[in-house]
């Protein structure tokens, strides 16, 4: 458990408020990802205090990675408890040892538990220091303007809409809030784990950057809405050039064939976002924008990916799932 000592933005209550009004409909269940830290606490809390009545509701992740776990839970039962807000407790199992990493397993059952739960609104405690390790470490990893903008306040993922309400604002902010409500938390142990990209950022990169720049999360999260500027126009020329090569669910090769590689290679990496699937790699991507753009009529190149495979024949282009409706 823990607290701090520092002033409460008096405006935290109206900004949250504002952007679920905004954001949130009117009726529509609002369920918060409560994980026991400071900033989900903070977050259901402003929410209990807005009069959202029976649809405001709390949902927890049991990963069962850590032996405090259970304790976590129990943690988040009874804080909603107090607040007067139901909270489902919803277990998972993480794959270890894979190639994607931990981290990336944990939040892919996340995500696939709240959809199997019938989660439909998602608010998540995100806050402008995410935002900021966000947008460095995937600018570190070589990503283009698509992570280089970094969170955004509203997307969607499947049938699944996350909502951050929080993401424009300061972790300082949050922990005064604390104070002031005399709230307490939930540790994670692994958060303090450098080896963990985000935590090394975080406690060995950070300090020393805010040193010499102590604007330096303003300022990245500040640039993350530049980068998702034009990331929406490059997403909006996507749907034009899908309109114009549509037929059906495909795409007509003579008309792909007139753009330029790195439209197609957008066109393609927005389809895949909209389907839902993951882009591959960047060299993956190039070389199968060049089969697209040279295999003779008699060729029909395709990319596998984990959900299925982006494939060329007669002249169309089509992605086909795993597991394709019948009839």
């Amino acid at each position: 458990m823990a607290a701090s000592r520092n002033r409460t933005p008096p405006d935290l209550l109206t900004r949250v408020g504002d952007f679920i009004a905004a954001h949130a409909g009117t009726t529509a269940p609002l369920h918060v990802g409560l994980s026991g830290g400071c900033d989900s606490v903070v977050l259901l809390h402003l929410l209990s205090r807005l009069g959202l009545g029976a649809r405001l509701r709390a949902v927890h992740v049991h990963h069962g990675l850590s032996p405090y776990a259970d304790a976590w839970a129990q943690f988040c039962l009874d804080f909603s408890a107090r607040l007067g807000v139901d909270c489902q407790v919803l277990r998972v199992q993480v794959r270890r040892n894979t190639a994607q990493g931990l981290e990336a397993e944990a939040r892919h059952a996340r995500y696939a538990a709240f959809m199997a739960a019938g989660v439909a609104q998602l608010c998540l405690a995100h806050h402008q220091d995410d935002q900021a390790e966000t947008v460095l470490f995937n600018l570190l990893r070589g990503s283009g303007v698509a992570g280089a903008r970094g969170m955004q306040p509203v997307c969607a993922m499947a049938s699944l809409r996350r909502l951050r309400p929080l993401l424009d604002v300061p972790r300082s902010a949050l922990l005064a809030y604390t104070e002031a409500h005399g709230l307490d938390w939930v540790e994670d142990e692994s958060n303090a784990d450098r080896r963990y990209s985000r935590n090394f950022l975080r406690h060995a990169v950070f300090p020393v950057l805010t040193e010499r720049f102590p604007a330096a999360s303003a300022k990245l999260a500040q640039a993350a809405e530049h980068f998702a500027e034009a990331a929406d126009l490059l997403d909006e020329l996507a749907r034009q050039d899908w309109q114009a090569a549509a037929d059906g669910d495909a795409l007509r090769l003579s008309v792909l064939r007139t753009l330029s590689v790195p439209r197609l290679k957008h066109l393609l990496r927005h389809r895949l976002a909209v389907l839902g699937w993951h882009a591959p790699v960047a060299a993956r991507l190039d070389e199968f924008a060049r089969q697209i753009m040279t295999a003779a009529p008699d060729r029909h190149p395709s990319l596998l990916l984990p959900e299925g495979v982006m494939q060329l024949s007669r002249g169309r282009l089509r992605w086909i799932g795993k597991n394709p409706p019948q009839g």
